[in-house]
């Protein structure tokens, strides 16, 4: 019979987004920080961030090709996954450890767990840590900004990053509080400039991307503690890799609660741990030990948190 309903499991809601869609705003999202970059470490920070993501999206091809597996390469999450751990790198890193950090991440993080929404952990900041604990010199070693002109060779002169100063007192050194924001400070290719991660923060918010739960409660928790410690809050909340993670990592979907509620304990579980690792431990950064602690309980605080069906009787 033509007339005939046919009845389907539900959900029948479509939503217009998809994961191309998503990851596309979460590109764009990051240019302000790409050209940030480029303007305050020199063009070589552009060869770090290609290679990054020309490797994550060769590897995530081939190992589906081998695999057998359907081809995700367009649905530009091998782009975003490439292009955030370029952001976690310093500028002066020899190009094969930044093509080793892309191959851990897409597949021994993303593609030996399932694929995209399969992966128990943020891919970048999983390969950034495996990368600090491998190859810890160069890890650490942070350029003077050197401007646009420069494609910063292996002689460039390196330089304490302010949370590194801070932690040897050396206040004297420290950049200033605009040159925080801006970001003409050492650190990360994407951490520096907290305007340019800033612009796309609102932009991922007005796309509804990203909700304000996680990034507002992340920072205020670092700047509070960090105050009732004694120690510098706005420096502390400028320095680091603390607004690249609360905004781009922090928030990923596949690793982070889907409820309001959710995203605020992972917020504040972020503040705390990354506070800690700062004050108390011996290395001045924690904001990526601190994701990857939150994202192992992420699928615990979803279920405490998770919302219960009007009427709903307990099972």
């Amino acid at each position: 019979m033509d007339n005939t309903m046919v009845v389907s499991v539900s959900p029948h809601l479509r939503a217009k987004e998809d994961t191309r869609n998503v990851m596309r705003d979460v590109v764009i999202a990051l240019l302000p920080a790409v050209v940030a970059s480029v303007i305050i470490f020199g063009f070589r920070a552009l060869l770090v961030e290609c290679v990054c993501v020309a490797t994550a999206v060769i590897c995530e091809w081939a190992f589906e090709k081998i695999t057998k597996r359907q081809n995700t390469v367009r649905d530009l999450s091998a782009v975003v996954t490439g292009l955030l751990l370029a952001m976690n790198l310093p500028v002066s890193i020899p190009i094969w450890q930044a093509i080793f950090g892309s191959f851990v991440a897409i597949i021994f993080v993303k593609q030996l767990f399932g694929g995209i929404g399969q992966n128990f952990a943020n891919p970048a900041i999983t390969a950034r840590i495996i990368m600090f604990i491998a190859f810890s010199g160069t890890m650490s070693s942070w350029a003077v900004p050197s401007g646009i002109g420069s494609w910063l060779n292996a002689d460039a002169v390196t330089s304490a990053t302010p949370l590194r100063l801070l932690e040897l007192e050396q206040y004297e050194d420290l950049p200033s509080v605009a040159q925080m924001f801006l970001g003409w400070r050492g650190g990360c290719l994407g951490e520096t400039s907290c305007l340019a991660l800033l612009i796309g923060g609102i932009y991922l918010i007005a796309r509804r991307v990203i909700t304000w739960h996680t990034p507002v409660v992340y920072l205020a928790t670092v700047f509070v503690l960090t105050a009732l410690l004694g120690e510098s809050p706005v420096y502390q909340l400028l320095g680091g890799g603390i607004w690249l993670g609360a905004i781009f990592m922090a928030t990923d979907y596949v690793t982070s609660p889907p409820t309001p509620a959710g995203k605020i304990i992972f917020g504040l579980g972020c503040g705390l741990i990354t506070v800690l690792i700062r004050v108390y431990g011996s290395y001045p950064e924690g904001c990526s030990f601190s994701i990857l602690l939150m994202n192992i309980l992420s699928p615990y605080i979803s279920k405490w948190t998770q919302p219960k069906p009007f009427g709903g009787v307990k099972a």
